[in-house]
């Protein structure tokens, strides 16, 4: 079962707006079974839409539209897909009743351009938006089927989840278990060096098995794909011979975000963590605190971009930045000591480094950073060089951190 995602609105196109939405549709719709075939964004003109829409009915057995429901002139999507499907607005009396409850305590919002949504296509299936007065649209071609949704990202999500993803459940059969992913992430070893280890295991595998090496950051996530030609007993098999072989490089045998894992671990012990950071700037303390139940294990962070708060909130005496410089591993052991200390936790880390693009030197070229990781066993320092870029060095920054963590909780 194929799946085709047409995203409208000029502000894809120009860069105002970042399609974030696809990669989360895609995500849930290889949970499903379903196979995203491909991603367009056409702007928001009838012609652009039509050829779209055209185009993925050829591809494709399910059509997910978003954008282009709104109330004012430029949403156009419900008006073409009346012309594309041969049916009419009519009112929806239950979408209407909806709006009203949903403005109840704004009833500024209620005018002539918010009763625009409750004209719905006459021959389409309505499915309640619950967050939101855009209603969802399912149109039936023959076999096919399209879905319209609004492109609010909040909105989307929760009609993907509550209504679109269901129906299609139920209307089309045999979708689910098609698809099977079993992914693990590995660091340490070159994505090359990683290839000829796995030469041969690739060479064996089966027709319809895919491997897909997918690096980012010092983390390669190992992907191992089937699309229907693999039962779930000899994807376990295939799966567990790919840890075997990695089981040096293995840092997770799941396709979770580090810091969700960190997060797991220490919940597990009952134990929790807290950073001192300068040159990732909260970035660290960002992850960490954000999914859901982060307060269970994350305390919080001293961000100590300058000098001054290294000395006179975590305590780093002024003798030992002059001797070694913020960006040393003596440094970053006081800070990384004294966070966990001051906020009371079992676990810190501490980071500081050179993000560039200038301030580097010969001894200390920008992209080179210390972390430190204070543990109930002790304190350990490592120094990495992350490159030359400011965002990829504290995005790498980061990962180091949580792997150095990963490692340190499992003894």
């Amino acid at each position: 079962m194929r799946a085709e995602i047409i995203t409208i609105g000029d502000e894809l196109l120009i860069g105002q707006v970042v399609d974030t939405n696809s990669a989360w549709m895609a995500e849930r719709l290889n949970e499903y079974g379903i196979e995203l075939y491909q991603i367009t964004s056409v702007h928001d003109e009838r012609t652009a839409i039509i050829k779209a829409l055209d185009e993925a009915f050829g591809r494709v057995d399910i059509v997910l539209t978003t954008g282009g429901l709104g109330p004012t002139k430029d949403d156009i999507t419900k008006q073409v897909l009346c012309d594309y499907f041969g049916t009419h607005l009519i009112e929806s009396a239950s979408v209407r009743a909806h709006i009203y409850d949903l403005y109840k305590d704004r009833p500024d919002v209620l005018n002539r351009l918010t009763a625009t949504q409750w004209l719905v296509p006459e021959t389409a299936t309505i499915l309640e938006n619950r967050v939101g007065s855009a209603p969802l649209m399912v149109f039936n071609k023959e076999s096919q089927l399209l879905a319209s949704m609004p492109g609010v990202p909040y909105e989307m999500k929760i009609a993907m989840d509550e209504q679109i993803l269901p129906y299609i459940s139920r209307q089309l059969s045999a979708i689910r278990n098609q698809i099977i992913h079993r992914t693990l992430q590995v660091t340490g070893i070159p994505e090359s060096s990683l290839a000829i280890l796995l030469e041969d295991y690739e060479n064996s595998m089966p027709q319809g098995l895919h491997l897909a090496y997918l690096p980012k950051d010092g983390i390669i996530r190992l992907r191992l794909s089937s699309y229907g030609e693999l039962t779930e007993e000899e994807m376990t098999y295939w799966f567990a011979e790919l840890k075997r072989l990695t089981a040096d490089y293995l840092i997770a045998d799941t396709d979770e975000p580090l810091e969700v894992i960190v997060g797991r671990m220490l919940k597990e012990r009952h134990q929790t963590i807290s950073t001192a950071e300068s040159c990732t700037g909260g970035k660290l303390a960002s992850l960490l605190n954000k999914h859901a139940g982060s307060s269970a294990f994350y305390y919080g962070s001293i961000i100590s971009y300058d000098n001054s708060v290294k000395e006179h909130v975590l305590g780093v005496p002024a003798a030992l930045i002059k001797a070694h410089g913020v960006v040393s591993e003596e440094v970053v052991r006081v800070m990384a000591e004294s966070v966990r200390k001051i906020l009371n936790t079992n676990y810190s880390i501490a980071t500081s480094g050179i993000a560039g693009p200038t301030g580097g030197s010969e001894e200390k070229p920008v992209g080179t950073v210390w972390i430190a990781w204070a543990t109930p066993e002790g304190t350990t320092a490592e120094c990495f060089h992350l490159g030359k870029l400011r965002e990829q060095i504290t995005d790498r920054a980061c990962m180091k951190a949580l792997i150095g963590m990963i490692e340190r909780i499992r003894g």
